[in-house]
């Protein structure tokens, strides 16, 4: 439950992270990757694979979603064989290509089905990808102006470059060595336009598939939603940066590898441990009728709350008040910012630093609290949001 807790913070802080956040590990989970394999084409049945290539960069968001972009190539080969080719040339014969060249550009949504479930960063990866691709070749066929032998059209070698637009999904498994370097088993499958031209019978939508082997560094190592918690905590103001650096830090010191499992209770422990630090609870300061003169028993529980404050990241609101149901409108401000004034030197005098203050008077006002107009002539104490 507290694991959630924490996930949630991640969550609601995630859009400022990067710009607010600053933890021990560098990067922010963008990877880049190359690998090899094989592709095939796909009308009716499989044809002869081709070597094919890749590289890639891309970003984790969260430990689950991500995007990046694959650039792919660089050949396809499509059989001569009745039901893939139409007939080439004056001689009636079937078409075929061998080692066509051609490449792609592959942009991925993605989202890691481990991390899903796991409580940190997963030692196995099982992925899932789908997005628009756009391919690039020669024209490499066309119709021989509409000429026909019997049923069947004839084709001609064309020239002139051409992309044809499409799409592409898959999945992958993937094994962590480190939380910086992974082996990936990549399989994806796509349809376009054939890149043969119009001697592919699936000339409008021809399938391919691919399946590589991917190796693929995380700049910095991935961060885990432990370390992506705390970090988000310090931009929503949980947290000072120098505590969630301490945190990574110790993170990552214990945890050079991916681990399977985050021990719940150290990382509740520990950052309870800043939070109770962090944030000190609010508290008002009460004055005599017409009065702004601090008590000793004032003075005392300001010293306390000095302590608190001093080394927080946020900014403490001071804000005067006074009973709205004695004076007049221009003394009830006066006084009120009297008051806010007179525990604002106080504090500063205590070495808090004057940056961390902000003061506010806001004049006579109805009962703040329990109805009673005495409690109204106060200051209220408190983290400003």
């Amino acid at each position: 439950m507290k694991l959630k807790a924490l996930a949630l913070s991640f969550a609601l802080a995630a859009g400022i992270f990067g710009a607010n956040a600053q933890t021990a590990y560098k990067g922010n989970d963008v990877f880049v990757g190359v690998g090899g394999g094989i592709i095939s084409v796909y009308n009716g049945g499989f044809n002869t694979p081709s070597v094919y290539g890749n590289i890639q960069v891309g970003k984790y968001i969260t430990p689950v979603w991500g995007v990046r972009a694959v650039i792919g190539g660089p050949f396809q080969t499509l059989d001569k064989k009745d039901g893939n080719a139409t007939n080439f040339g004056q001689n009636n014969e079937l078409f075929s290509a061998k080692n066509k060249l051609f490449g792609e550009i592959n942009l991925d949504g993605m989202v890691n089905f481990s991390n899903i479930f796991a409580e940190d960063l997963a030692k196995f990866d099982v992925y899932g990808f789908v997005g628009p691709t756009v391919n690039f070749s020669s024209i490499g066929t066309e119709f021989a102006n509409g000429a026909q032998t019997g049923s069947k059209m004839l084709v001609r070698e064309a020239d002139g470059l051409k992309a044809r637009f499409g799409a592409t999904a898959g999945l992958g498994l993937g094994y962590n060595f480190t939380n910086a370097f992974e082996l990936a088993l990549e399989g994806r499958f796509g349809i376009t336009p054939s890149v043969f031209g119009d001697a592919s019978q699936y000339r409008k939508g021809e399938g391919t598939g691919r399946v590589t082997l991917n190796a693929i560094w995380t700049i910095g190592g991935k961060h885990g939603k432990f370390a992506r918690a705390a970090a988000a905590a310090a931009a929503a103001g949980y947290l000072s940066k120098e505590a969630a650096d301490a945190l990574a830090r110790d993170y990552a010191a214990k945890n050079p590898k991916i681990v399977e499992k985050v021990v719940e209770k150290e990382v509740i422990k520990e950052v309870e441990k800043y939070i109770n630090k962090e944030i000190p609870a609010s508290t008002a300061v009460f004055f005599e009728l017409n009065k702004a003169v601090l008590s000793q028993k004032d003075k005392a529980r300001l010293q306390l709350y000095a302590e608190e404050i001093k080394d927080i990241e946020g900014v403490i609101s001071v804000a005067g008040y006074a009973d709205k149901k004695t004076g007049s409108v221009k003394r009830n401000q006066t006084l009120s910012e009297q008051r806010a004034k007179v525990v604002y030197d106080f504090l500063i005098s205590l070495g808090v630093p004057a940056s961390k203050l902000e003061t506010s008077a806001n004049g006579g006002v109805d009962p703040i609290f329990f109805n009673n107009d005495v409690l109204s002539r106060t200051v209220i104490l408190k983290p400003k949001k």
